[in-house]
């Protein structure tokens, strides 16, 4: 008993002793009082803090802490090691990488709102040590504002936001058949005339903006420029020139670079739509020389990316001249062709101390320089293969990296390569889809890609619609090629959702959320989100935003979407499955455009699939749908062009309605090629009825129409 008695009492005691006496974690105090010390190479770096922190670049004293930046040999490439002290911040690299990626890691210590550049009075820190390094050394993004003109403001941006994700490569697609972005000073043409489409410009506005003039270029010094700040962030900037296809742009300036062949201009209204450089022309060469020496002298990194995708075969086929030079070098197929007029190219960055980085078509024959990198953007199995060969391979495939595609099947986007969120990239696994030990070692990194012919019909000159494409699978790309995906989805999401979200929001990003869970029973909506958004509906036929507090109570569940919203995101759309519900009455598909053989009207009769027309648009030309029997329904909605091939619709026009199949009036304008009606009574026949000359293409696409029945 007395035995008990003691050890009650010495654990009593125990329990009182206060806390004080325990040891407690150490913090560093970051204020306007602090100092970064750095050597003069890092300078940049300095400054870089300065627009974040509270702090100066004066010398330290020693009454103050300091924020120290230091090399260190020890470390290899972009590692870095953080100490967070009472006395400061020591941050070691190797080398600048490996500096910058320490101060993000610091960044991520701190509150959000440094990213909007606030400058808080003062931050408390707890010491700490972290030392890291980065799995591939490329770690990159493409941006195509080629297709869409993007800004020089709005591509500092977009560096900033990869920059704070460490991203270190931004590869810019500057050039295709929609524009040229880049002075050519002995060629200032090119960017004169070929960085505008529509209006007065002979280069054809085939993605959104149909009825004006559209563009933009950057010059040399605002390159050099753009250059510049993001090497102060790390990111090496990758030029693209798009050859020997994707070319329309520059074809329409100098259309002698086209083989020789007279074209059929007939289903494109006399526009010429091709789309190649002759690769047998002489001359041509000599153009592009003068092109790629400026490219090689302007940027400073050692790749220069010359294309190499989706060459359109049939015009060398067709050109006597490429035939004869296929005869010359004893040549079978024509896409020897391509190795030849690619290794041209490389002799011409090899003058200039470039390497050339390619599309993985460029190098399928294996034939074509090892000295390069492969971009292997088709599918996995084309990085499967470019490895294999043993080429150098940025791994990017478009079911798991390309940004531009759908995140579910309700939201906009293209949907060749896969429909995938974040989830998805962030689950990407090198053994799981193929790669041996082998194959890993000519893996050079990963890329994303957000290619824009969709976004310019989205607002471009405000950020939402690349943000929400691109974020958070921006954050799955830079975590897996930083660090692998160990740590399983479940982790990552709990830290995009506990930590990441609120620094996105403070960056300004417009990012998506993960879209709410609903359900509906009895007559009851419940929705519910793990995020910490909260939750909206909207129900057909109005604008306006509910806030959802409570079960909704209804017998018309398809009237209602729910989505959700936190700071500067939002989720797509959910809906039960009653307001996805169509119907396909039998009709009959007709037009005064004629009918593509390879693509007939019965694909869309059959609701299977497009169809297309044998010639583009012109005005006053028609597409009928005439139902079989009239058709009562609460919607119908009418599309041309696709996801896929925007540019494919009737730019302008108006729709028709008939009741009883002869009588017609008009129901609406169209709008980017579609239009949606709501009728009154049975519908027999719709009518779309061109106001255009052409849409830049040699034919229009039409879908099969998509009738929301009466519930």
């Amino acid at each position: 008993m007395k035995r008990t008695c003691s050890a009650l009492l010495a654990l009593l005691c125990c329990s009182l002793i206060p806390a004080c006496s325990r040891p407690l974690p150490t913090r560093c105090v970051i204020t306007a009082a602090t100092r970064v010390d750095s050597p003069p190479a890092l300078t940049p770096l300095a400054e870089y803090i300065t627009d974040y922190l509270p702090v100066g670049t004066a010398e330290p004293d020693k009454h103050t802490n300091s924020i120290r930046l230091t090399l260190d040999t020890t470390l290899s490439s972009e590692a870095f090691r953080l100490e967070v002290r009472p006395s400061g911040v020591d941050i070691a690299g190797a080398d600048y990488g490996g500096i910058f990626n320490g101060i993000q890691a610091l960044f991520r210590l701190m509150p959000s709102e440094i990213y909007a550049k606030q400058r808080p009075e003062r931050i408390e820190l707890t010491d700490t040590i972290l030392t890291d390094r980065p799995r591939f050394a490329y770690r990159g993004m493409m941006l195509d504002v080629a297709r869409t003109w993007q800004s020089p403001d709005a591509v500092r941006r977009f560096i900033d936001l990869l920059a704070y994700h460490r991203i270190n490569k931004l590869h810019l697609h500057l050039s295709d058949d929609e524009g040229w972005r880049i002075e050519i000073k002995s060629h200032p043409e090119l960017t004169e005339i070929g960085g505008f489409r529509g209006g007065d410009s002979p280069v054809r506005a085939v993605y959104g903006k149909w009825n004006e003039k559209y563009g933009g270029y950057f010059t040399q010094a605002e390159i050099r420029e753009l250059i510049d700040y993001a090497a102060v962030r790390n990111i090496e900037i990758i030029p693209e020139i798009d050859l020997p296809g994707h070319s329309r742009n520059i074809a329409s300036i100098h259309p002698e670079i086209r083989c020789n062949y007279p074209p059929d201009t007939v289903s494109t209204n006399g526009y010429d739509y091709r789309s190649a450089w002759c690769v047998a022309r002489e001359e041509n060469y000599a153009l592009l020389s003068n092109i790629l020496g400026e490219i090689c002298e302007l940027f400073p990194s050692k790749y220069i990316h010359i294309g190499g995708d989706e060459v359109d075969f049939s015009q060398w086929k067709r050109c006597p001249d490429c035939r004869r030079l296929m005869h010359r070098k004893g040549m079978t197929v024509p896409s020897e062709l391509e190795d030849y007029f690619m290794n041209r190219l490389t002799e011409m960055l090899a003058a200039h101390g470039k390497q050339p980085g390619v599309w993985n078509e460029a190098a399928a024959s294996g034939e074509f320089t090892h000295d390069c990198l492969v971009y292997g953007w088709q599918h996995v199995k084309a990085n499967l293969d470019a490895t294999e060969k043993g080429y150098r391979t940025v791994v990017m495939p478009g079911e798991y990296f390309y940004f531009d595609m759908r995140q579910t099947p309700q939201e906009d986007g293209h949907d060749w390569a896969a429909i995938f969120d974040a989830k998805k990239v962030y689950g990407f696994d090198f053994a799981k889809l193929g790669f041996t030990e082998e194959q890993m070692q000519h893996v050079v990194g990963l890329e994303g890609t957000f290619f824009s012919e969709a976004y310019v019909s989205h607002h471009p000159e405000q950020p939402d619609y690349l943000d929400y494409m691109c974020f958070p699978r921006v954050c799955a790309l830079a975590r897996i090629a930083w660090r692998g995906n160990d740590e399983g989805w479940d982790a990552f999401y709990r830290e995009l959702v506990d930590e990441h979200y609120d620094r996105m929001a403070a960056m300004g990003i417009r990012f998506r959320l993960f879209p709410p869970k609903i359900t509906y029973r009895d007559g009851v909506f419940t929705a519910a989100t793990d995020d910490g958004s909260q939750i909206y509906y909207i129900k057909e036929g109005s604008d306006d935003e509910h806030r959802y507090k409570r079960p909704l109570h209804t017998d018309q569940p398809h009237l209602y979407r729910f989505f959700t919203r936190y700071r500067t995101a939002r989720s797509p759309y959910v809906a039960d499955k009653s307001y996805h519900r169509t119907i396909v009455p039998a009709f009959t598909l007709t037009t005064s455009m004629g009918e593509s053989s390879s693509t007939p009207y019965s694909n869309a009769e059959k609701y299977k699939g497009l169809s297309r027309t044998r010639r583009a648009c012109r005005q006053q030309d028609w597409i009928r749908y005439d139902f079989a029997n009239a058709v009562r329904c609460r919607e119908m909605y009418l599309q041309t062009g696709n996801r896929q091939l925007p540019k494919t619709i009737v730019t302008t026009g108006y729709a028709e309605v008939s009741y009883d199949g002869e009588r017609f009036e008009r129901a609406g304008e169209l709008e980017k090629g579609s239009i949606t009606l709501h009728p009154d009574r049975p519908i027999k026949s719709v009518r779309i009825v061109s106001t255009c000359n052409d849409n830049g293409t040699p034919y229009v696409t039409i879908q099969p129409p998509r009738i929301k029945p009466i519930l």
